[in-house]
């Protein structure tokens, strides 16, 4: 019978005496959620789980170069501690030379915290929140609502340490809460979510009201062409085209001639006007309500990331100043390619920079066009303009001298983010958002609203 698994620390600090390699990064990944589902303005399930995940890299020094081997598994015990490492250093003898290699990141005093037990959440972190679920079931109820959806919790408390020194650790919360409301016939819906990071933030009878208003909008149906309209984009809609853009953002593509931050002729657009709005889309791991980790966590190397970089801070940046392209993202090797800064990937996205306006406040400066509730099934269509394509969801509206005058179809888009914050004649007020098309990957985002002439409806969709 194998023997327990230690403490999170102790299972680092095991697995680093046991490596033979010249180099050698373990992180520790102790994770928790909390969920639970309703349909029909009743609870369906609710669950909490728990585990581990452990990832090895080992480094070899050779006469070509360094190397490197990742192993990752879940559930590890102290008893296969041993073979996981083992796996990682046949690994790195049996690859050939990483292109990325770099120094592994030197050693700093050990995290405060780094001994100490992982943060856990529990059903605990809704016992404020069910019971006012409950009271907006029977508020929709009695409306003729009915209430879809679903409320997920993690925490991840990482402890990353490597044969360097370093001993890091940082505790991860991330919450959503999404919930759609129908129509009794199914004829109309309407969506509206949150992210939080513990449930005090979030009020269901807030978003209860605010999917009420829109279904109460789409009880008049206009149909509308597929053509270019002026269109409010709704912090979740532009939270979701621009963590694309983010995601696009590599300096060493770009440099290579790839992607739409490329120069004409050579060389990267950074310093290059990109709105002639002032806006500033940042990341900073201490943006409050936002807060990400302040190093680099790399399980794999790919793209912009390095298993190398593991530890390196990730200070605030600013990937967009007062509307100018200022960086792109790099590691340590692609930054040396390139001759970038150094900006790592960083796990929040902010834009402001805008008018202090609401979203009401736009719709109601509005002589005619859409209001969006958000976008789904957003894919690539060409990197070299970063076009991407995709449906709106869950109710676009008609607004008309003002105000808010009925729904229409649902439409296919085609647009680049990069060309809508160059077309973009209004920024609203900046405020936390949950991206619905990436919720799954990225949560923590604080966006305005955004005006966009000639936002490009290519087609009709018949989605609801």
């Amino acid at each position: 019978m194998s023997a327990p698994a230690s403490k999170p620390h102790e299972i680092v600090e095991r697995t680093l005496e046991l490596s033979t390699a010249d180099g050698c990064v373990v992180i520790a990944d102790e994770h928790s959620t909390a969920n639970l589902r309703w349909a029909g303005n009743a609870l369906t399930t609710n669950g909490v789980t728990r585990g581990r995940t452990l990832t090895v890299i080992a480094t070899v020094d050779g006469g070509r170069g360094t190397a490197s081997g990742v192993v990752s598994r879940s559930a590890v015990t102290a008893d296969e501690l041993e073979p996981l490492v083992r796996a990682a250093e046949a690994a790195a003898r049996a690859a050939g030379p990483a292109e990325d290699a770099q120094p592994l990141v030197t050693g700093t005093p050990a995290a405060p915290d780094f001994t100490e037990a992982p943060a856990e959440t529990s059903s605990a972190v809704f016992t404020d929140f069910a019971p006012a679920l409950g009271e907006a079931f029977a508020r929709a109820r009695a409306g003729g609502r009915e209430l879809y959806g679903f409320a997920n919790h993690e925490l991840v408390s990482t402890y990353l340490g490597t044969s360097t020194g370093l001993r890091l650790r940082h505790d991860q919360p991330s919450g959503t809460l999404e919930l759609n409301a129908k129509s009794p016939d199914r004829s109309r819906s309407a969506w509206a979510g949150r992210s939080t990071r513990d449930f005090k933030d979030v009020d269901p009878a807030e978003l209860d009201a605010e999917l009420a208003v829109r279904l109460g909008w789409a009880q008049r149906r206009v149909d509308l062409p597929a053509g270019r309209y002026e269109t409010l984009l709704p912090p979740t809609a532009v939270a979701d085209l621009l963590i694309y853009q983010l995601w696009s953002a590599s300096g060493r593509d770009a440099a290579e001639g790839r992607t739409v931050f490329s120069r004409p002729g050579g060389g990267t657009r950074v310093g290059e006007r990109l709105s002639e709005l002032p806006l500033t889309l940042r990341s900073d791991p201490d943006e409050p309500g936002l807060e990400c980790p302040p190093f680099v966590i790399a399980h794999s190397s790919g793209g912009d990331q390095s298993v190398f970089d593991n530890g390196l801070p990730s200070p605030a940046t600013e990937w967009i100043s007062a509307g100018v392209l200022n960086r792109l993202t790099t590691t340590r090797h692609s930054a040396s390619l390139t001759g970038l800064p150094v900006a790592p990937a960083i796990g929040n996205l902010i834009l402001d920079g805008g008018d202090d306006r609401s979203l009401e406040e736009m719709v109601a400066g509005t002589e005619r066009g859409l209001l969006l509730t958000c976008l789904w099934y957003i894919r690539e269509v060409d990197p070299a303009t970063l076009l991407l394509t995709g449906l709106t969801r869950d109710g676009v509206y008609l607004v008309e001298n003002g105000e808010v005058t009925g729904a229409v179809n649902n439409f296919r888009f085609n647009e680049s983010p990069v060309g809508l914050l160059g077309r973009a004649t209004e920024a609203g007020r900046t405020e936390k958002t949950l991206p619905r098309e990436w919720s799954d990957w990225f949560t923590r985002a604080a966006m305005p609203a955004l005006r966009v002439p000639e936002f490009n409806m290519s087609s009709v969709s018949q989605g609801v």
